[in-house]
C-alpha cells in the first residue's frame, strides 16, 4: 500500500477508536463533565495528562526548533519539564484537597470575590485561545500533507473530531480518548526515533545514540560522533555551531522561566488533577504523568538531531555542494505542495542548496521536521502513515483539554457563580457544550489564520500563565495575608504587561523584534517571567494597603496547606 492510503487507514482507525471511546464514556452529569466523575485510576491519568500537557508543540513543534537551533532550543526541554515538577509537587495536591472543579473556581472562592473568579476566567480563555491556535495549526500541517488536502481543509477536519468527542463526553470521554491518543503519539514518537537511531548508530535506544558514534551501512563505526559531525556541517553551511547557543544567558534564563512557571499555571493541566479518586492519588497521577512525559522529551534531542544530519545531506548532498533538482529526494518534493518548503534556483544552476546567507535557496518551516523525518531516512510507508496520526493525536488531546477549560470557564464559571447561580444541571451541561462549539469555531479559525509556528505561539501562551494565573494560585495556597484586592491587581497588570510586550513586537511592531530593542534583553518568549515578578511585587503591595483576610479564609488556607483528607471534588 503507498502512503496516502496506509494513512487514511491508520488515521481512520485512530479516529474510529476515539470516536468510540467518547461515545462508550459520554458524560451524563456536570460532574462527569467537569472532572469524569473524580473516579479516574492514578495510572490512566498520568497518561491522559501526559497526552494533554503533550500538545501539537512537543510531537510536531519541538523537535523541529531543537534541530534547526540546537542547544538554543534547550529552553523548551528544560522549561516544560521542570515546570511539570514544579506543578507536580507544589500545586496538584493541594488544588485537589480543596476540591473544586475549575482553577477560577479556587481563585473565586479563596479570595472571596465574584470579581477574582471573573478575572480568573478571562485569563483561562485568554491562555487557552492563544495554546489552541497552535493545536490547530499542528492539524492543518498534518492533513495538508498526508492527506493531500488544503490546510484549511484539514482544520475543518480536526475540529469535527474534536467537536464530536469533547462536546459529547466532557471530561469523562475525554479523560479515556487522551489514555488511547497517549498510547499512539508515543509509539508513533519513538518508532521512527528507533528506526533511526540503528541505522546511524548501531544504538537502539536514541538517548544513547545522541552521544554515540555514527557507523557506515555495514555497521562499522566510522569515527565521528554524531554531535561533532552536525558542528562541522552547521559552521561549514554558516550556521551557529549546533551545540553552542546564540541566545544571551538573561533570555535563556527567562525563557526557561517563563516556560517553567507557564506550564504549573495552565488550566487545563491543573484540571486533571481533580478527576483522582484522593490526593494521594494526585501525587501518584502526577508521578505517573512525569515518567510518561520523560520518554518523549529524552528522545527529542536525539531525533532532532539525526533529523538535522539526515535533512542537510539529503538536500546539499555528500559533499554539500547540493543535488540537482531533478533527482532530488521525493521527499523535498512531496513537501514542496504544502508550501512549507519553498526552493528558489538564485544562481539558476538547477541544484538545491541549503545554507545560512543569501546563497541559501531552501525555506523550510521548522514544523515539518517530525513529520517529514521517516520520509528522509526511507523508513517504510507505515512508519510515516503512524507519525501523521501520532501528529493528530497530539494536537487533538490537548486541543480537547483546552476546549473543556473554555466550556467550564463560561458555563460554571461565569454564569451558574455569576449570572445564573439558580440554573440546574442538565443547563448548565447545555451552555457547557455550547460553549465548546463556539470555542471549537474560533480555535478553527486561528488554525487557518495562525499568528505563527507552533511552537513559537505555545510559548506565548505559557508565558500568559505564567503572568496571571500562577502567582495568583501559588500565593492562594502558601500565603495567608493575600487579600482579593492583591490577587485582582496582580493578575491584571502582570497579563496586561505581557500581553502588550507581546503583541507589539510579535505583530504591531515585528521590525523591532531584536535583542537591542528589548527590555533588559528579554525576549517576547520570556517576557511571562517578568510579567510574573510584576503579578507578585504588585499583589503583595497592594494587599499591605487594603483590607486584611477574613478569619475564615487564613482558616481554609491552612486546611488546604496541610493535604491529608480526600476532598471529593463539588460546586457548593
Amino acid at each position: 500500500m503507498d502512503v496516502q492510503t496506509l494513512t487514511y487507514l491508520i488515521v481512520g482507525l485512530t479516529f474510529a477508536l476515539y470516536i468510540g471511546i467518547a461515545i462508550w464514556s459520554r458524560a451524563g452529569s456536570t460532574k462527569e463533565f467537569y472532572v469524569a466523575g473524580g473516579g479516574v485510576h492514578p495510572v490512566m491519568n498520568g497518561m491522559a495528562t501526559a497526552a494533554d500537557w503533550m500538545s501539537a508543540a512537543s510531537f510536531i513543534s519541538l523537535a523541529g526548533i531543537v534541530s534547526f537551533v540546537g542547544y538554543d532550543g534547550s529552553v523548551y526541554l528544560m522549561g516544560w519539564t521542570g515546570g511539570y515538577v514544579l506543578l507536580a509537587l507544589c500545586m496538584a495536591p493541594y488544588l485537589r484537597k480543596f476540591g473544586k472543579f475549575t482553577v477560577p473556581d479556587f481563585i473565586g472562592d479563596r479570595y472571596y470575590s465574584q470579581a477574582a473568579r471573573t478575572v480568573a476566567v478571562f485569563c483561562a480563555i485568554f491562555i487557552c485561545f492563544t495554546y489552541i491556535a497552535g493545536q490547530m495549526r499542528g492539524v492543518g500541517v498534518v492533513f495538508s500533507r498526508f492527506l493531500e488536502v488544503e490546510v484549511e481543509t484539514g482544520v475543518y477536519i480536526g475540529m469535527g473530531v474534536v467537536f464530536f468527542y469533547a462536546v459529547l463526553g466532557g471530561m469523562k470521554g475525554i479523560t479515556y480518548t487522551q489514555v488511547a491518543q497517549y498510547c499512539v503519539l508515543i509509539f508513533a514518537f519513538m518508532v521512527p526515533a528507533i528506526f533511526i537511531s540503528v541505522m546511524m548508530t548501531g544504538h537502539i535506544l536514541p538517548q544513547i545514540g545522541f552521544g554515540a558514534e555514527l557507523v557506515d551501512a555495514a555497521g562499522n563505526g566510522t569515527g565521528e560522533f554524531l554531535l561533532d559531525k552536525l558542528d562541522g556541517l552547521s559552521k561549514e553551511l554558516g550556521f551557529a555551531q549546533y551545540t553552542e547557543g546564540s541566545k544571551s544567558t538573561i533570555d535563556m534564563f527567562f525563557i526557561t522561566g517563563a516556560l517553567m512557571f507557564g506550564t504549573a499555571g495552565l488550566p487545563h493541566v491543573i484540571v486533571r488533577f481533580f478527576t483522582v479518586p484522593k490526593v494521594k492519588d494526585a501525587r501518584v497521577s502526577a508521578g505517573w504523568t512525569l515518567v510518561f512525559i520523560a520518554i518523549m522529551f529524552t528522545t527529542i534531542p536525539a531525533l532532532a538531531a539525526f533529523s538535522r544530519v539526515n535533512m542537510i545531506e539529503t538536500i546539499n548532498g555528500p559533499e554539500s555542494k547540493g543535488v540537482a533538482y531533478e533527482t532530488a529526494p521525493e521527499w523535498i518534493k512531496n513537501w514542496e505542495k504544502t508550501g512549507l518548503i519553498k526552493w528558489d534556483d538564485k544562481n539558476q544552476d538547477g541544484k538545491i542548496y541549503y545554507a545560512n546567507g543569501p546563497e541559501s535557496e531552501m525555506k523550510i518551516d521548522r514544523d515539518i521536521i517530525v513529520l517529514a523525518t521517516p520520509e528522509i531516512a526511507n523508513l517504510p510507508a507505515w512508519v510515516i502513515a503512524l507519525v501523521a496520526a501520532g501528529g493528530l493525536a497530539a494536537a487533538l488531546s490537548t486541543s480537547a483539554g483546552l476546549l473543556l477549560v473554555i466550556s467550564t470557564s463560561v458555563s460554571h464559571d461565569l454564569l451558574k457563580k455569576n449570572f445564573m447561580p439558580d440554573i440546574s444541571d442538565k443547563k448548565e451541561l447545555m451552555f457547557a457544550r455550547i460553549a465548546a462549539a463556539a470555542g471549537i469555531v474560533m480555535a478553527g479559525y486561528f488554525g487557518i489564520n495562525p499568528p505563527g509556528f507552533v511552537a513559537a505561539v505555545v510559548a506565548i501562551a505559557f508565558g500568559l500563565a505564567a503572568s496571571s494565573l500562577f502567582p495568583a494560585i501559588i500565593m492562594g495556597i502558601f500565603s495567608k495575608t493575600m487579600n482579593k484586592e492583591g490577587a485582582i491587581s496582580g493578575m491584571v497588570i502582570g497579563l496586561l504587561f505581557t500581553a502588550s510586550y507581546i503583541v507589539y513586537f510579535k505583530f504591531v511592531n515585528p521590525t523591532a523584534n531584536v535583542a537591542d530593542n528589548w527590555l533588559f534583553g528579554v525576549s517576547p518568549e520570556g517576557i511571562g517571567l517578568f510579567g510574573m515578578m510584576i503579578n507578585f511585587a504588585v499583589a503583595f503591595g497592594v494587599s499591605r494597603v487594603t483590607k486584611a483576610v477574613p478569619q475564615d479564609v487564613v482558616e481554609m488556607v491552612e486546611s488546604i496547606r496541610f493535604p491529608k483528607g480526600s476532598g471529593a471534588a463539588h460546586d457548593h
